[in-house]
């Protein structure tokens, strides 16, 4: 029986006073990471060993799993479970086993059932059945334009996108990206501003037609400088000054063309993407238009 593991919640090596956590799914075992480690976020100062076990489908898997689980009871430090099986019969299984278990899927549908006065079919990934055919096709739409539109490499077919993020290297414009188009189904283009951009005070030709869904990214000199630093230590192009002028060139960019700017310094991508998407809400808001597309539901991240 073995499971994925990883190391302590700040990335150093869990020692001895680490909490061992377990991630149960009868799928992938994503949204038991999820919502999970959105809670362990709350605890910086303790030390987590996580290990996941998906694709527990058999109550003879789910029996192999108690096993481990109350073996890890006797360990010198009391586990912790989380588990977002489905199956009625794998989730009576695992509430066998003597560890804290944490059963999410029981712990929301149970309550959401009460309300709606109705069973749910507690079926593992049941999201993603004939129902989200056109949505999941239209979000793979999105992603391989985002994808072919990342960093500049390709004009073609500019005007498809729903956004045009630009800024300096480094400055976090691929991750938004591509979160804005896998879980929201946005086409976005991004466009890197070098030197020769910088020194110049229109926006660059190729994104000028669409300044209207143009998005300024900025961070500041010293994490740009230690970002870039990974890729090139040493080098000009990672260097505090280089980093320092090219994002005050870009901010003075953004402002004489007064884009809506976001500092990404100390954002996450979900942060920065609801931020976007706030933006072009309230752009059609005032132009009493409807949005060139719609920005769908966020991707459910329910074990996918």
């Amino acid at each position: 029986m073995t499971g994925q593991q990883d190391a302590g919640v700040d990335g150093r090596p869990a020692g001895t006073d680490a909490v061992p956590v377990f991630f149960l799914s009868d799928s992938t075992g994503i949204s038991a990471e999820t919502m999970g480690n959105a809670l362990l976020i709350q605890f910086p100062d303790l030390h987590f060993e996580r290990t996941t076990i998906p694709f527990i489908s058999t109550e003879e898997h789910a029996r192999e799993v108690v096993e481990m689980l109350d073996e890890a009871m006797d360990g010198p430090v009391v586990p912790l479970v989380f588990s977002t099986a489905a199956e009625d019969h794998v989730r009576e299984a695992l509430q066998a086993t003597r560890a804290p278990l944490i059963d999410l899927f029981d712990l929301h549908l149970s309550r959401v059932e009460e309300i709606l006065q109705a069973r749910g079919v507690r079926e593992a990934a049941r999201l993603h059945g004939v129902g989200d055919v056109k949505r999941y096709n239209a979000r793979m739409a999105a992603v391989e334009f985002t994808i072919e539109h990342d960093d500049g490499q390709s004009l073609r077919a500019l005007d498809r996108a729903d956004v045009v993020l630009i800024a300096p290297s480094r400055c976090g414009k691929t991750p938004t990206s591509m979160y804005l188009a896998l879980q929201h189904g946005l086409f976005v283009a991004n466009y890197p501003l070098v030197d020769e951009d910088l020194d110049d005070s229109a926006l660059p030709r190729p994104v000028r037609d669409y300044a209207d869904r143009v998005f300024g990214l900025t961070t500041n000199p010293e994490r740009l400088s230690r970002v870039r630093g990974e890729r090139r230590p040493g080098s000009r192009y990672s260097s505090t000054d280089q980093c320092r002028w090219e994002l005050r060139r870009a901010s003075a960019l953004y402002a004489a063309h007064r884009l809506p700017v976001i500092d990404t310094s100390a954002r996450s991508v979900e942060e920065i993407s609801t931020l976007i998407l706030q933006n072009l809400k309230k752009k059609a808001r005032e132009q009493g238009v409807t949005p060139r597309r719609a920005p769908a539901a966020p991707h459910p991240r329910t074990d996918d």
